[in-house]
C-alpha cells in the first residue's frame, strides 16, 4: 500500500497524473428525492411565481429539509387501524358529485430579494397567533387564484378586491436567500396599507414547527408553499412532496406536524381524520399511460409522499397554483379518481423519522 502511494505521488509531481479534489468537494448537491440541484440563482427582484426565472429559483431549492415531514416517503409505511372506516366517512361527508380528487389552482407565490423592503401589515383576526409584520411585501404580490381564477382583473384591481370577490385570498412570500417564507389569509390592500387576517413565518431550512394551537394561513397551522403543484416540477415530471389535501370535515385533533384544527360541528369521531393526517394514493391504483404529464405527476406524489389534510372545504382536493401556463385541461382527467382509491397512513411519530425536530 506505501509502495502504491509513493507511485500516485510521484506521477502527480511529475505532471502524469492529474490531481483530483476529494470527493466531498466534487459531489453534487442533490435534493431528498435524489435529485441534483444546480447553484441557486440570486433574487435581485421580485418574481412572480409563473414566470421561467422564477421557475429557476425553486427548482434549484432545498424546500424544507431532507428530512421534514413533507419530504417523507411514506409509500411503506403501515395503514392506520381504522383507515377502511376513516376512508368510507371522508367519501360520505361529501356530495355525491364531489366524491373525486380535485385540483384547485388557488396558492400562488412571489420570490424577494433579501434587500427586499419591510411593509408594515395589520393582522385583524388572529393577531395572538401570528408573526408579527413588517413583512417583505413587494408591490407585485399576487392574491390567491389570480390570475388563472380571476376574470382578466388586473393585480392591483385583485389587490384591492376591488370587485368585492371575497375568497380565502392568501398570499406567500418567500426569500430564497434568507429561507423565510411569510404566508397570510384574507390578505388585502386597503388603500395603501396592507392588512390579512392572520400571518405566519416558516424557515425552508428548519423543521421547527408552530406553537402548539396556534392556526396559521392554512387552518392546520401548516405552511403551505411546500405542498402545492408547481409548474416548474410538473414539467419534469415528478413532484417531490406531499399535497395539501383538503376534506369536507375534520376532528377537533391535529397531529403533528399540523398545530391547529378546526371542526365544525365539533367531533372527536376518530372515523373523522384530524388536521395533518397522511393520505395516499393506494400503490394498486393503475396510472393510465395516455393521461397527461401533469395527472401523472400528481398520482405518482400521492403514492409516494401522499397529502395532508390542511384545511376544511366542499371538495377532496390538492392545491396547485394558479398558474397560466398549464395547458388546458392538465389536470382534468383526475377528476374520475374516487376518494375510495386512498388509504389513511399511520404516522411515524412526533420524535421518529420525518418528523424529529431540529
Amino acid at each position: 500500500m506505501h509502495d502504491r502511494f509513493v507511485r500516485l505521488c510521484l506521477l502527480v509531481s511529475a505532471g502524469l497524473l492529474p490531481l483530483v479534489a476529494p470527493p466531498a468537494a466534487l459531489a453534487a448537491r442533490t435534493n431528498h428525492a435524489g435529485r441534483v440541484l444546480g447553484p441557486v440563482p440570486t433574487v435581485t427582484r421580485a418574481l412572480l411565481f409563473n414566470t421561467p426565472e422564477a421557475d429557476a429559483v425553486v427548482a434549484a431549492l432545498q424546500i424544507m429539509p431532507a428530512d421534514n415531514p413533507w419530504n417523507e416517503d411514506v409509500s411503506r409505511r403501515p395503514l392506520l387501524a381504522n383507515s377502511a372506516a376513516l376512508i368510507a366517512r371522508i367519501h360520505s361527508d361529501l356530495a355525491p358529485n364531489r366524491r373525486t380528487l380535485r385540483v384547485f389552482f388557488e396558492m400562488n407565490y412571489v420570490l424577494v430579494p433579501d434587500s427586499q423592503p419591510l411593509v408594515p401589515i395589520d393582522l385583524v383576526q388572529y393577531a395572538a397567533e401570528s408573526d408579527p409584520g413588517p413583512y417583505p411585501i413587494p408591490d407585485n404580490l399576487p392574491i390567491e387564484t389570480w390570475p388563472a381564477g380571476t376574470g382578466g382583473l388586473s393585480l392591483r384591481d385583485w389587490q384591492q378586491d376591488t370587485k368585492q370577490a371575497g375568497g380565502d385570498r392568501h398570499a406567500i412570500i418567500v426569500q430564497p436567500g434568507t429561507g423565510f417564507f411569510w404566508e397570510t389569509w384574507s390578505t388585502r390592500l386597503a388603500g395603501s396599507q396592507w392588512q390579512a387576517a392572520n400571518g405566519a413565518r416558516f424557515n425552508l431550512r428548519s423543521n421547527q414547527l408552530r406553537p402548539a394551537g396556534w392556526t396559521s394561513g392554512d387552518a392546520a397551522g401548516l405552511p403551505m408553499f411546500p405542498a402545492l403543484i408547481r409548474y416548474d416540477e410538473c414539467q419534469r415530471g415528478e413532484i417531490e412532496h406531499a399535497l395539501r389535501i383538503v376534506v369536507r370535515h375534520s376532528r377537533a385533533e391535529f397531529i403533528e406536524p399540523a398545530r391547529h384544527f378546526a371542526s365544525s360541528p365539533r367531533t372527536m369521531n376518530p372515523d373523522v381524520p384530524a388536521m395533518g393526517q397522511r393520505l395516499r394514493l393506494r400503490a394498486d391504483f393503475p396510472i393510465p399511460d395516455n393521461w397527461t404529464a401533469q395527472e401523472k405527476a400528481v398520482l405518482k406524489a400521492l403514492k409516494k409522499y401522499g397529502g395532508l389534510v390542511a384545511d376544511n372545504g366542499n371538495f377532496f382536493s390538492v392545491s396547485a397554483t394558479p398558474d397560466d401556463r398549464f395547458p388546458q385541461g392538465a389536470f382534468d382527467r383526475l377528476a374520475t379518481v374516487s376518494v375510495t382509491n386512498f388509504e389513511a397512513v399511520a404516522v411515524s411519530g412526533a420524535e421518529a423519522g420525518a418528523r424529529r425536530r431540529p
